[in-house]
């Protein structure tokens, strides 16, 4: 079969009023990543070889995002309706098949959009529309056929009663022949209720003239657009339900699968058991045997496998090895790298660490800009004081084996060596060697009789 020249193009122009927010429609996130983005990667992955992205409303923040992920921006200076958005890509210049799509279906998936390509290419078709069929259609516009075959598309603002009962839809995802669309789209005219210039009407100009035009039905999913607040939250509902089915497949263990936010990009290992209210984002990549308890967060981090996240605890930007056990309710910011079998307990707060094997830090402590070496036990209340009056950050070295006492502050930058030991309460400021005792805290002294009457 001939291959010919696929170019996507994306109606992303419009308002997006319904939303009630500041930010453009396609810019929202859905699962973590803008709506438009979510489409450009399906589209990418159905090998066309150029993106189109017609912008409007807007523009200054959607176009560095497209033009980033490659694809080509036309601006549509007056929103005036799908057939004009179309006129805005600079039409006359497409060659070969043209997919266009909007840019607010998030849901779309790549197996329906090639299914779709192959369908038309097999017919040997000039235009295919994607429908599917719906209980309460809507707003929706709907597929008029004849003998079965497609006539035209009805917008619903425009039909009358008997159109309005038809079930089948259109989802406004096309593709069309770039012949066709130079032939007929410079005839579309606004001859309707809302006085804009459909792109459904170019369905029935095909008709007229005999063109070749099919139907290929796809899944609700790829029908569903975002308008509104309601729907945006829908949409990332089903993503995060789609994730979760495939882990669960892949032999992922939920408490609760309708309770937890797992991002698509997140990959989880078989075995594992994650309870609910667990939040998994961006590049994070847990391993097998790992237990996620309720309400923890991770974010852009590796966890190795067999490690134990307890309650509540805060993952950002990290790498957690085997066996480690986190929490409850400790938070490790960015740039920390939690060594085998360490224990990081509750109210423990990590910042660009390095935190050896076995080493233990179990409550009630800050360490930041810090290396601690293996089977190192860090004491209760302990504080690296790293941040220092000029305003710099300074570095806490800790060799293996240190024994450090609790509520112990060390003032940076300060070197600890190997198998020391910090008496509690102590304030160091100076390094200490290896195997050596530091204590630095006042005398005690007692006055007796001091209150007495």
């Amino acid at each position: 079969m001939e291959k010919r020249r696929l170019t996507a193009v994306i109606l992303a122009a419009g308002h997006g009023k319904r939303m009630k927010s500041p930010l453009p429609k396609v810019l929202h996130p859905v699962a973590g990543i803008p709506m438009i983005a979510r489409i450009i990667n399906v589209i990418k992955k159905c090998g066309a070889q150029e993106i189109r992205v017609v912008v409007g409303v807007g523009k200054d923040l959607i176009q560095p995002l497209v033009t980033q992920l490659g694809t080509i921006s036309f601006e549509q200076k007056e929103q005036l309706g799908t057939g004009h958005a179309l006129m805005a890509a600079d039409y006359e210049t497409l060659e070969g098949d043209v997919l266009v799509l909007s840019g607010d279906h998030p849901l779309v998936r790549v197996s329906e959009l090639l299914n779709a390509i192959e369908e038309y290419k097999n017919e040997g078709a000039e235009l295919a529309v994607l429908s599917c069929n719906m209980k309460n259609p809507g707003e929706f516009g709907r597929i008029v056929r004849q003998k079965g075959q497609l006539k035209a598309i009805v917008e619903a603002k425009d039909a009358s009663k008997e159109t309005l009962a038809i079930k089948e839809v259109n989802t406004g995802i096309y593709i069309i022949s770039a012949k066709l669309i130079n032939k007929f789209l410079p005839e579309l005219r606004a001859s309707n209720k809302q006085n804009e210039i459909y792109l459904t009407d170019i369905v029935s100009m095909a008709v007229e003239a005999g063109a070749r035009t099919i139907v290929v039905p796809v899944s609700l999913d790829t029908a569903f657009g975002v308008n509104d607040q309601t729907q945006l939250s829908k949409a990332t509902r089903r993503i995060v339900q789609r994730k979760v089915k495939e882990l669960l497949e892949s032999g992922v263990m939920f408490i609760n699968p309708e309770m937890v936010y797992i991002e698509d990009s997140v990959t989880v290992g078989a075995g594992s058991v994650i309870y609910p209210g667990v939040f998994l984002k961006g590049k994070t990549k847990i391993g097998s045997y790992c237990v996620l308890e309720p309400n923890c967060f991770i974010m852009d981090s590796e966890v190795e496998d067999s490690v134990q996240i307890k309650l509540g605890s805060y993952i950002d930007g990290s790498k957690i090895k085997t066996r480690a056990a986190i929490g409850p309710y400790a938070h490790i910011r960015p740039e920390c790298d939690i060594g085998e079998n360490a224990k990081v307990g509750n109210f423990v707060e990590l910042k660009k660490v390095q935190f050896g094997d076995n080493a233990k830090a179990s409550h009630l402590t800050y360490l930041g800009d810090a290396t601690i070496g293996d089977e190192t036990n860090i004491g209760c209340g302990t504080i690296t004081c790293n941040y220092a009056v000029d305003k710099k950050k300074y570095k806490t070295e800790i060799g293996k084996n240190v024994f450090v006492g609790s509520d112990t502050q060390f003032v940076a930058p300060v070197k600890i060596g190997d198998n020391a030991v910090i008496g509690s309460g102590s304030t160091i400021t100076k390094d200490v060697p290896a195997n050596a005792l530091a204590v630095a805290r006042g005398r005690q002294i007692i006055k007796e009789d001091y209150n007495k009457g």
